[in-house]
Formats: structure tokens, C-alpha cells, sequence
């Protein structure tokens, strides 16, 4: 009897040491993450105040305005260094010839403003992998911080007719594409108006091709997990095939840029 009430006694000491350590290493434990918590606060508010852009990923949209048209991106960043990013991309835009002009519709006809002796709208739909490289951090929360971008990757460009209303021999009212048949009817002085954005989307055709760019943007955001920024720079489009956009104007498969974007996004 005495050996069973000291083995229980022994065993109830163990038990509550156990469990006194045991709570004591979770406090421990939380103690521990909150003051890291306070650390990695205090660490983010000085880089903020000394205009430090430290980050792990980034998420940019941004409009283009470009040479020959115009573009939306989007851009997922992945940071490699203090200084490097990794950056994923997707481009939308649409490259016009320097020789459109926009012409009112003929007589007393109601519709579409047209471009003369355009036969195809010319879009790409581009993928590229890039990387930023941040030449001088913002100084301080108010500065401007410079990176330098450059990339590529695939473009997959898209022809769509050009359709225009116009008057046939007959007096009819028809929407037609440029064709060797139609091209009286196409360049004349039948033209009534612009066939509108609806038409030739069925026909699209496929040309494939690649594209890199450089430029320099330039982030003025004030906060560290906004993105604030102006980029500027050149782009390159090469396709495997002349790409028609204009009558009586040269085919090129090779299209030289400049571009300057408005970029917005979120940094964590």
C-alpha cells in the first residue's frame, strides 16, 4: 500500500512538471512569434520610411499607349533578390498603320466613320518572361524608385477583315472585304460608310511570331505595397509573315515601338 501511494505520488509530480513545461514552452512558443511579428512591423515601417521597396510578389496592370496603337498588361512579379525581379506577362494590343485616317461617311449616309484603303484590323495577344531590375530605390517615401525592365517571349498575332458598307452597280447597299473582285467597289467612290467592330471576327487568321522589349519604369507610389508607376520604352514584333494592314502601303513582318504605360497594382 505504501509502495502504490508513492509510485501515484511520483507519477502526479511528473504529470504536473510535464505540464507546467509544457505550457511554459507554448508561451514561450507565442511570446516568440508575436515579437517576431513586431520585428518583421518595424523592419516594413523603416524600409517604408527609407523608401526601401522589399516585397515578395507583385501584381501590375497597366495601359499602354503606343507608336503604332495601343495595348492593355498584365504582369506577375516573383522577387529573386533585393534588387531582381522575375516577371510573367500578358499583352493585348493592336498595331495601326501610320497612314490611317479616318474618313466621314459619303453623301447623306448615316454611319460608321471609315479608313480608306485599310483591308485588315492587326491585333496581338502576346506571353513573355521578363525581369525588372531596380537601378535606385525611392530615397524616401516620397521619392521615386528606378527600375529597369526587359523581356519577351510569344506573340500570336490576329488578321481581321476590314469590311465597309458601300453601293453596288445595282444600287444595292452591301457590306463587303477587300477582294480582287471587290476592289473597284472597295477604293471607288461607292463607299457609304464603315462596315463596323461586329464584322470579320469569324474569319480571324493566325500569325505567329515573338517580340522583346526594355524600357524604364518609374514608381512613385507612396506606399510600399501600392504600385504607382510610369513606364517608357522600346518594343520589337517579328512575325513569320508580311502582315497586310493597308493597300498601297509596304507589308513589313518587322514593327519598331515606342510605348509609354500608366501601371497600377499591389505588392505583398
Amino acid at each position: 500500500m505504501k509502495k502504490l501511494l508513492f509510485l501515484t505520488t511520483i507519477l502526479m509530480i511528473t504529470i504536473s512538471a510535464f505540464a507546467q513545461d509544457s505550457t511554459g514552452t507554448r508561451k514561450s512558443s507565442k511570446q516568440e512569434k508575436r515579437q517576431e511579428r513586431r520585428q518583421k512591423i518595424n523592419t516594413m515601417i523603416r524600409q517604408d520610411e527609407e523608401g526601401v521597396m522589399a516585397y515578395h510578389k507583385q501584381n501590375i496592370f497597366g495601359i499602354q499607349l503606343r507608336s503604332l496603337g495601343y495595348g492593355l498588361l498584365y504582369e506577375i512579379g516573383r522577387t529573386k533578390t533585393t534588387r531582381k525581379t522575375t516577371t510573367y506577362s500578358v499583352e493585348l494590343s493592336e498595331i495601326k498603320s501610320q497612314k490611317e485616317e479616318k474618313l466621314p461617311t459619303g453623301g447623306f449616309f448615316i454611319g460608321n466613320r471609315y479608313i480608306y484603303g485599310k483591308i485588315n484590323n492587326f491585333y496581338q495577344f502576346k506571353l513573355g518572361i521578363g525581369q525588372q531590375y531596380i537601378l535606385g530605390e525611392k530615397g524616401n517615401k516620397n521619392g521615386v524608385s528606378v527600375s529597369a525592365v526587359y523581356g519577351g517571349g510569344l506573340s500570336l498575332g490576329f488578321l481581321r477583315p476590314y469590311y465597309l458598307q458601300v453601293q453596288d452597280a445595282s444600287g444595292n447597299q452591301v457590306t463587303i472585304k477587300y477582294s480582287q473582285q471587290d476592289s473597284a467597289l472597295f477604293t471607288g467612290n461607292s463607299i457609304l460608310a464603315g462596315g463596323g467592330l461586329g464584322k470579320g471576327w469569324g474569319e480571324l487568321k493566325l500569325r505567329p511570331g515573338a517580340y522583346g522589349k526594355a524600357g524604364l519604369r518609374f514608381d512613385y507610389g507612396r506606399f510600399n505595397e501600392m504600385v504607382s508607376a510610369i513606364e517608357v520604352g522600346v518594343s520589337v514584333d517579328a512575325y513569320l509573315k508580311k502582315i497586310p494592314i493597308m493597300l498601297f502601303q509596304k507589308e513589313k513582318q518587322l514593327f519598331f515601338q515606342g510605348y509609354i504605360a500608366l501601371e497600377f497594382g499591389r505588392r505583398k
